[in-house]
């Protein structure tokens, strides 16, 4: 009697919120949260987390690095859904008070193998002129209620946004049991991490 296929298929992520580019900010931290359709489950490992507080690197980068760990297993009948990173990145306003300094969401790379990905960020705009003052003033900048928001597409027409800065994550992509459920993702994407390159005067 042959034996039964697998009903489900398994997405291993594992990587870090790697480093930040906030030209105009300083010390900042980050929240990153897992979105993801109704098939899908996680088995393993943390759907979302907060990095310590970092500052720029006294290099002429004037990095943000943080080297923050991802590590999740999910699994799931189907691709619809496929799982994003939501990214809010946090930091004092002139009265040290926490204000949100960018939202950014991608989604998981499809392909299995190590892939960086730098993300656009953006926040939330006042209407008017007298809300943005009022806001700046009190402290309390326009955010998400659920940041989660970023990712699903309704109703962010209506929203104004500003675009600022970029976060570089790195993912470690694997996964299990695709191709014998139907579903092809290619040859592993080993483009975005080009590897070392060899030694001077020995044949490639």
């Amino acid at each position: 009697m042959a034996a039964a296929g697998p009903s489900v298929f398994l997405l291993m992520v594992n990587g870090q919120v790697e480093s930040a580019q906030f030209p105009e900010y300083d010390d900042l931290y980050c929240k990153y949260c897992f979105v993801y359709g109704q098939d899908w489950a996680p088995t393993a490992g943390l759907e979302e987390g907060i990095s310590q507080i970092t500052s720029k690197s006294q290099d002429v980068r004037r990095a943000l690095v943080w080297n923050f760990p991802i590590d999740v297993t999910f699994k799931s009948t189907n691709p619809y859904g496929w799982p994003q990173i939501v990214l809010s990145v946090y930091g004092p306003d002139v009265f040290g008070n926490d204000v949100v300094r960018g939202y950014g969401a991608v989604h998981v790379p499809f392909s299995p193998g190590r892939h960086k990905r730098t993300i656009p960020m953006f926040v939330p705009e006042s209407t008017s002129k007298l809300q943005k003052f009022t806001s700046w003033f009190m402290g309390r900048r326009p955010e998400y209620t659920d940041p989660k928001v970023v990712a699903q597409g309704e109703g962010r027409e209506v929203t104004r946004v500003h675009s600022q800065g970029f976060v570089t994550l790195l993912f470690n992509v694997v996964t299990k049991d695709m191709r014998k459920l139907g579903y092809d993702t290619g040859p592993p994407d080993t483009q975005g991490t080009p590897g070392p390159s060899p030694p001077q005067g020995l044949p490639r």
